[in-house]
């Protein structure tokens, strides 16, 4: 058996060398190393794939969140509503432009933010939401676009882990999550469903002015050199990256699909087990459809009832399978996040998840020999004790 990995990007590349080794070398050889052609043509390419009309590259996925709440001109004392349970990213950002961060918990099946946290949470200074994408499942994108409607309110979805995911609306149309609220991020990091070789990040937005300004933004904020029109930064993604994922977004439904495949695998392995509930797709499914497209399983995440979480961590550890806990530790207790307006009763949820998630290997190249392996020690810990 091969060795089992949390992801596997050495296996991903070696099937994809062929297209990415001359893509790379073309940059090379060009020595277009900054905003050269390979970074104009991997924005168009992302924009046809996702239906948005811009796509503006940056440095990373931390950057890409910044820029889009600097290009809506939100000023110091904002509320920005957003989850309690994820990355640090989506909250550092947040604290860094001397905006408020209002943390609020997430609903208990799809570990979405939740709608009717958003709404207890919206005050008068509220000027923004940013649901996040998390683990790869699309948020309740209608609801929170009503509740931004209704309160004025600014939608920055955090796509980073939700790349390639559909969102079905109300009325059956599809639309990709980054291209459904006023602007989006992402993170390329190369451990994400499309990542890079380095760090990468990049804006999506429907809006023609948003995107003039956060082009501006992100080049130190001029349109014409030397000229610095709005205030700004340095975040540009470079050609060597752009390369390298202009050669993988073709693989990208083929990659998404792959890892719902696994999903499912590890779901039959794991069906009906009294301590142990699967992921799914949205809150109303039961199940990893055959038609699922609203999940591309950035993470595989289990939630456990019953079981020492810790304990399970070790013995896999033991073993030699890698796993993860995403995330250990709420926002909302965070050092650099605490604040007197919380109170524990709101966090019902994240304080749980917190000590019952454990996320198993999920990338591409699982076998079904791993897969078999890593279910097997997992059912055998949790059945023995």
């Amino acid at each position: 058996m091969k060795k089992i990995q949390m992801v596997d990007l050495q296996g991903q590349y070696a099937k994809i060398k062929d297209v990415v080794d001359p893509s790379i070398e073309e940059v090379m050889n060009s020595a277009a190393f900054i905003n050269g052609p390979k970074v104009h043509q991997f924005q168009k390419n992302l924009e046809d794939y996702l239906g948005v009309k811009h796509v503006i590259p940056c440095a990373n996925g931390t950057d890409a969140l910044q820029i889009a709440m600097m290009g809506l001109g939100l000023k110091p004392g904002d509320e920005v509503i957003t989850v309690d349970f994820t990355f640090a990213a989506t909250v550092e950002v947040i604290a860094l432009l001397q905006l408020t961060p209002v943390l609020v918990d997430v609903d208990p099946v799809t570990f979405n933010i939740d709608i009717a946290a958003i709404k207890k949470a919206i005050t008068p200074k509220t000027k923004a939401i940013v649901p996040v994408h998390l683990f790869g499942l699309a948020a309740d994108m209608d609801a929170i676009m009503d509740l931004a409607k209704v309160h004025n309110l600014y939608v920055i979805e955090d796509n980073a882990q939700g790349i390639g995911s559909d969102y079905t609306h109300k009325d059956g149309t599809k639309t990709k999550t980054g291209a459904i609220g006023h602007v989006a991020s992402t993170s390329f990091f190369p451990s994400k469903n499309l990542g890079c070789y380095g760090d990468g990040g990049a804006i999506f937005t429907n809006d023609d002015d948003l995107a003039h300004t956060i082009r501006g933004i992100v080049n130190h904020g001029m349109y014409k050199r030397y000229h610095h029109d709005v205030v700004g930064v340095n975040s540009r993604l470079d050609s060597i990256q752009a390369a390298v994922l202009d050669a993988k977004l073709p693989h990208l439904d083929t990659y998404n699909n792959a890892r719902r495949n696994a999903a499912r695998k590890y779901n039959d392995a794991f069906k009906n087990h009294p301590n142990i509930i699967t992921p799914s797709g949205l809150a109303n499914c039961d199940s990893i459809c055959d038609a699922c497209d609203c999940h591309v399983f950035h993470q595989y995440t289990l939630n456990l009832e019953g079981v020492d979480r810790d304990a399970l961590v070790a013995h896999l550890q033991e073993k030699n399978i890698p796993c993860g806990v995403y995330y250990p530790i709420p926002l909302h207790k965070q050092k650099a996040y605490t604040d007197t307006r919380y109170n524990e009763d709101d966090f019902t949820i994240t304080n749980q998840l917190v000590t019952s998630v454990i996320s198993l290997p999920m990338h591409t190249e699982l076998d079904d020999e791993q897969i078999e392996c890593i279910t097997t020690t997992v059912l055998d810990f949790i059945n023995s004790n």
